[in-house]
């Protein structure tokens, strides 16, 4: 059997990229997105992304806007966050990156009444050290999936009890990553087993404009949230589930 999550970081981000995430899952094949909890989100975007039936995890943020619980190594003036990932690993201490990941859980809970159900992290920040050991400690505690990105670390959190796909796929760089075309050659050439899509669906908006990644998420919503996408991986067979159905 084959099984996928498409899972579409960053809802709350910006508007536009929120509403395209509930675009890509109604008509295409996202059926995931991961919350940012420390950006400004309108109420209604809330309360629509709670009447879908998306999954919904944590989006970790340790590198974009202010800081949850003020300031720490995590942060610089004014209690913002480091904006480099690398820079995060370099100088954060376990601690401070603890008091973040709960109180980031806690206002997740807060916000849509619920626990998330898996945890990943926003620019990558949690493949490095000390930051992965913290977020598999703290998604062990809570019972809850994560993403991992190489096989190496996804046979080390199942060996200590933490679930995860089989496999992984997706970037971000300076072209769009999932274009109408790869992912249907993506959802051709899927392996046996689960799988995750990481993906950047969006509309691009005016609140955007600082990203390097910007209009790239109009592709991503063409590839992802078209139903040629979804007529794709019915014909083929594929099971679309989201991180909530991992055994």
């Amino acid at each position: 059997m084959r099984r996928l999550i498409v899972n579409a970081d960053d809802f709350g981000l910006t508007p536009g990229v929120s509403e395209g995430i509930l675009a890509a899952h109604r008509h295409g094949i996202v059926t995931s997105t991961t919350l940012l909890v420390n950006r400004p989100i309108e109420r209604h975007l809330l309360d629509r992304l709670a009447d879908t039936d998306l999954g919904v995890g944590l989006h970790i943020n340790l590198t974009l806007g202010r800081a949850l619980t003020g300031a720490s190594s995590l942060t610089v003036e004014d209690g913002q966050f480091v904006r480099e990932p690398y820079r995060v690993a370099e100088r954060a201490t376990p601690s401070a990156i603890e008091r973040e990941i709960v109180a980031q859980i806690d206002a997740f809970e807060r916000l849509l009444r619920r626990p998330p159900d898996h945890l990943d992290s926003h620019h990558h920040v949690g493949m490095l050290e000390p930051v992965r050991t913290v977020l598999l400690d703290t998604a062990r505690a809570a019972h809850v999936p994560v993403r991992i990105q190489d096989r190496v670390a996804r046979a080390a959190a199942r060996s200590a009890g933490l679930r995860t796909p089989d496999h992984f796929f997706g970037a971000s760089g300076p072209d769009a990553y999932w274009t109408l075309g790869r992912a249907l050659r993506h959802l051709r050439d899927l392996p046996p087993g689960t799988s995750e899509f990481m993906t950047h669906p969006g509309y691009f908006d005016a609140a955007l404009s600082y990203s390097r990644y910007g209009r790239q998420r109009e592709t991503e919503l063409i590839g992802l949230g078209s139903p040629t996408t979804r007529a794709a991986a019915w014909s083929l067979g594929i099971r679309l589930i989201t991180f909530r159905d991992l055994g």
